[in-house]
């Protein structure tokens, strides 16, 4: 299992938020968000782990990150699914451990995930972390059925989840990451729908509480969640 953090974005909603410090290297709980996840990563056993920033941040994530085991690669991409598709293609072939660099969660509820998460790869080609959760503008609401399955990605779905910024894939997904790009496909969420519509197996774990930072206020949620202040 490889991991692979996606910092490519440009954190628009955050600055606009009055937060002038890059996702990345936000502070969450005393350290730089991209540390907790490599943190995390490591804590699971992934053996390599991978950062996709925007190229001008870089030097500034390499220096926070102060750990010559992080591969960087820097890119300039247009969407999180390109960001992802070029992360990807940087690392070697085996299952990956994905995570959106603005995902928050604690300790335990990220090795429990990974813990369910490895168990289901063993029929499916993809796994999403979801929780009923809901702090998000634009939530991607998650179809799963009782088996765990996930059926699509619709509003309507009787289970209330929503995606948090996690995904685990093995080679067909990966594979398939490079043909959505090339087939157009310009969202990451448009990637996981092509998933099922290309007949790949996606599967669900759930997650209490998942936050995905985008603005001040979702920081402030973050910190409550890690610092076990959210009731």
């Amino acid at each position: 299992m490889h991991g692979l953090i996606l910092a490519g974005g440009e954190g628009s909603r955050l600055l606009a938020s009055g937060i002038t410090v890059p996702k990345a290297l936000m502070p969450v709980a005393g350290q730089p968000q991209v540390r907790r996840l490599v943190a995390a990563c490591r804590r699971v056993g992934c053996e390599t782990v991978t950062c996709a920033v925007r190229d001008d941040l870089a030097a500034a994530v390499t220096a926070a990150l102060a750990d010559a085991g992080v591969a960087i690669v820097p890119l300039r991409t247009a969407t999180s699914l390109h960001t992802l598709e070029a992360g990807l293609r940087s690392i070697a072939p085996g299952d990956v451990l994905c995570s959106l660099v603005d995902t928050v969660m604690p300790d335990g509820d990220w090795d429990a995930a990974h813990t369910a998460a490895v168990r289901a790869m063993r029929d499916a080609d993809a796994v999403v972390a979801v929780t009923p959760f809901v702090d998000d503008e634009s939530p991607l609401w998650a179809d799963v059925d009782a088996d765990g399955i996930v059926a699509g990605f619709t509003p309507g779905a009787k289970r209330r989840v929503v995606t948090g910024g996690v995904y685990w894939f093995n080679a067909r997904a990966r594979a398939a990451a490079t043909e959505a790009v090339q087939s157009g496909v310009m969202r990451l969420r448009g990637f996981l729908a092509r998933l099922i519509e290309t007949h790949h197996r996606i599967r669900a774990v759930e997650v209490p509480r998942i936050v995905d930072v985008d603005t001040s206020a979702d920081l402030v949620v973050a910190r409550a969640l890690i610092e076990g202040g959210l009731a």
